[in-house]
């Protein structure tokens, strides 16, 4: 079978694609059928004296969407869509398609998540999941070529790993309540004891009450964890992380990129060094930009926007006070005040796309923080243990891949960075 992405070793040949009718018009004796067949478009010229009537007619009747067969010589035309084009001489419907409800006139976002499965047809959000794709080989290859090891870690859990008030719930049989998983950081550490390096990729879930373009109920994440690495490692290893990412994308991904008439200029910005600078310095930033923000205070959306658009590539705030921050995180030996904790910030208003620390690797210490955060203590005797058998100074961090997507793609909205986006009011189709 042959696709659209392989035409360029088929010019002068005669080849039968198949796909779905993407967008037609009509001038006189020639029809213009805009074909897709997931690879990509090409344009197919129908002439009234190339076909038989009945071709001809078929041909101007197609509905938006209908699947068919196209049977026809490939040429190079720089001006059509995709750059190729063919001279059908024979056309065959497959599936037919009437009233299509989506049309190229304009619909309301209400409209578009409602038929969501059929909005991702629409060349947009085409583009947007290529490169959500592209993203996604990005992260496996970074990590597979460092020697990283993939460490799956459960969705069912029956303990928080960020906070109680935004778990998931369901029943588990005779064992009472668990929990969908918040992260899959904990277990990962215990990855990390045994492999070095691990990385684990998966859904995450968050029971957060919100209605902000930034958050989803389902999300991926991808989430590293490094045996004897310290805070500076694990910023090192961040940033590294998003240059390839973005310089991946870039490489591989121009045409999706051209069809959301994203600004490349901003992208090919990041490239390391980062900036790196304290909570204190943030706090600093914000007040100067006319801010009212207490110190002692976690950041809030306005307030990332405001800290990352001081620079034209992601900046990385670390040490923040302990208080905001999680259990596991280590505290800063020369202000035990401040965790040893980062946030990458991305550019151009997008917020956190990662969050990381180094975890208190103590265990006297970490049973003191899990005292003070009022946890189960039976729950975590297990991550207890790999701090009572061969503890060591180790570190990670967790990467939103809806975020990153959002971000790269400059699209507004995390609901179009992945296939079938779940809201609190939304968890259809």
């Amino acid at each position: 079978m042959i696709y659209i992405k392989d035409l360029k070793n088929h010019v002068g040949e005669t080849v039968t694609l198949k796909g779905w009718l993407f967008n037609k018009r009509s001038s006189g004796k020639v029809k213009f059928l805009i074909l897709r067949d997931g690879t990509g478009y090409l344009q197919c010229v129908v002439f009234k004296g190339n076909v038989t009537p009945e071709v001809f007619e078929l041909a101007d009747h197609m509905g938006q969407e209908t699947s068919f067969e196209i049977t026809g010589k490939i040429k190079e035309e720089p001006r059509a869509i995709g750059g190729y084009e063919m001279d059908a001489v024979d056309l065959k419907v497959i599936g037919k398609s009437e009233n299509y409800p989506i049309t190229p006139k304009e619909h309301g976002v209400e409209f578009l998540i409602d038929h969501r499965h059929l909005w991702v047809r629409s060349r947009k959000q085409y583009a947007v999941l290529k490169i959500r794709h592209r993203v996604v080989k990005a992260i496996r290859d970074f990590f597979d070529e460092r020697d990283f090891t993939l460490f799956d870690g459960p969705i069912i859990t029956p303990n928080a790993s960020e906070g109680t008030s935004t778990l998931f719930e369901t029943p588990y049989f005779d064992l009472g309540k668990a929990y969908l998983t918040q992260s899959s950081q904990l277990y990962a550490e215990a990855g990390a004891m045994a492999f070095g390096k691990v990385y684990t990729f998966g859904p995450t879930f968050r029971a957060e009450k919100s209605k902000t373009r930034r958050h989803l109920t389902e999300f991926w994440m991808v989430e590293p964890e490094m045996a004897f690495y310290d805070l500076d490692d694990d910023m090192d290893l961040a940033e590294e992380f998003l240059e390839y990412i973005v310089e991946t994308v870039l490489e591989d991904r121009k045409e999706e990129l051209k069809i959301l008439e994203r600004d490349t200029t901003k992208l090919e910005s990041v490239v390391r060094p980062f900036p790196r600078i304290s909570y204190d310095d943030a706090v600093k930033i914000l007040h100067e930009n006319g801010r009212d923000f207490k110190w002692g205070d976690d950041f809030g959306a306005p307030d990332e926007a405001t800290i990352s658009n001081q620079f034209d590539r992601p900046v990385m705030v670390h040490r923040y006070p302990a208080e905001v921050k999680a259990f596991y995180m280590k505290r800063d030996p020369e202000n035990p005040k401040l965790a040893l904790a980062v946030d990458v910030l991305a550019p151009e208003g997008y917020g956190e796309i990662i969050g990381g620390s180094q975890r208190e690797d103590d265990y006297d210490t970490l049973v003191d923080r899990i005292k003070e955060h009022d946890l189960p203590m039976d729950f975590f005797q297990w991550y207890l243990d790999l701090r009572r058998y061969g503890s060591v100074p180790h570190s990670g961090f967790g990467l939103g891949l809806e975020r990153t997507v959002a971000w790269i793609c400059g699209i507004e909205h995390l609901r179009e960075a992945i296939p079938f986006p779940r809201l609190i009011y939304r968890n259809t189709p």
